[in-house]
């Protein structure tokens, strides 16, 4: 394996001098989607009550079956007596005020769960997917482990209190990150700041959808456990972050720490474009190939979370195996880029082809050989 050296950029990198901030919430994270960075933590792998935050595992779970063909959003599903007793009006929490015996669309369901908050949405989705809320559960609980989110447990698709329901502000963070990612076709409906079902009309709870244009989803939870909660993305000029906090006092602490911390974010953070997909990084020597060398390049653009201030230099160490042996096609991976940032964390990316190289025939081989043989033996 060859190394090239260590290349230095001149780029705007971490200055060590960000603004310090300071939130009043227990548990919080802000993160790039883009670049997967985090640019605040605090308490962040803690597992903590998630309240109706955790409505977006039972979202998440919805949108893949509606992915997958599996159901479609005219779909109707059946609303049950037990999802009207645990999270009808009677039970005191939120509630999308379905009926007993009512056939609901799946688009409706949605907009109930999302803008409303509502409980018995939420067993209505888990007992027509699962067959009850338990198995739905269990489903829960191993999509969790396949998204990798380390301090979740489910207990309920609502979030209602329980002492084995737990989430981890990172874990919504990622949970999140993959809604946006996976299911944009329905991400428009966090948006969305109303909807009225059986002539009942509630407004989206989620404050920074009414205090920040940027604003455009996700989820708030509450519950005297968990205090006032709110997993929040906004979009700005392109760049979108998302952030999770937990544990606030009141409605009006959630809304100002969830206004200040996203503020935070976009005012001291960039995104820099270290290199663009497809642009030509190094040349590599092909032997048996009718042209000798092909060129590698990043399949993906490869971005870079950096704070404003002083500049700093980023190294890029490329690594790949010289000569490499023909054929080669378009796209093949044939080396990895490092990128080292000053605090010397490593983010590896793959170097693939940027075009086809064929292999000569068998004649040419044989006098590539025996000139290779000839050049060794002088």
């Amino acid at each position: 394996m060859r190394h090239t050296p260590l290349l230095i950029l001149a780029l705007s990198a971490i200055s060590f001098n960000v603004q310090a901030f300071e939130t009043k919430a227990k548990n919080a994270i802000l993160v790039d989607f883009d670049t997967g960075s985090y640019l605040y933590t605090k308490n962040h792998d803690e597992q903590m009550a998630p309240a109706s935050m955790s409505k977006l595992m039972t979202i998440y779970i919805l949108f893949n079956e509606l992915k997958k063909g599996q159901l479609s959003l005219d779909d109707e599903f059946t609303v049950s007596e037990n999802a009207w007793r645990k999270g009808g009006a009677a039970s005191g929490g939120s509630t999308m005020f379905l009926k007993i015996g009512e056939k609901v669309k799946v688009e409706d369901l949605l907009k109930g769960i999302i803008i409303q908050s509502g409980n018995d949405a939420c067993i209505v989705v888990a007992e027509n997917i699962s067959g009850s809320e338990d198995d739905f559960a269990v489903l829960m609980n191993e999509t969790a482990q396949k998204l990798g989110l380390k301090n979740s447990i489910f207990a309920n698709s609502t979030g209602l209190p329980d002492e084995n329901q737990r989430m981890s502000a990172e874990d919504l963070a990622i949970l999140a990150r993959h809604i946006i990612s996976e299911h944009e076709e329905y991400y428009h409906l966090f948006k969305q700041k109303d909807f009225t079902h059986n002539g009942i009309k509630q407004g989206n709870r989620n404050p920074l959808l009414y205090s920040m244009p940027d604003a455009d989803g996700l989820k708030t939870g509450h519950t005297s456990e968990a205090g006032f909660c709110l997993t929040a993305s906004a979009l700005r000029n392109g760049r979108r972050l998302i952030e999770v906090i937990g544990g606030t006092s009141s409605n009006k602490e959630r809304s100002e720490e969830a206004e200040n911390l996203m503020n935070y974010g976009f005012r001291e953070f960039k995104n820099v474009k270290i290199f663009s997909a497809g642009e030509p990084i190094e040349k590599v020597a092909v032997w048996y190939g009718k042209i000798p060398f092909v060129e590698m390049a990043v399949q993906h653009d490869v971005l870079e979370t950096m704070p404003r201030g002083q500049k700093e230099g980023y190294q890029v160490k490329i690594a790949y195996d010289e000569p490499l042996k023909a054929p080669v096609k378009k796209g093949d991976v044939i080396g990895q880029l490092s990128l080292i940032d000053p605090s010397s964390n490593i983010k590896t990316v793959d170097l693939i082809a940027t075009h086809d190289v064929e292999r000569v025939n068998i004649v040419r081989r044989f006098w590539d050989n025996l000139k290779y043989y000839l050049k060794g033996q002088k």
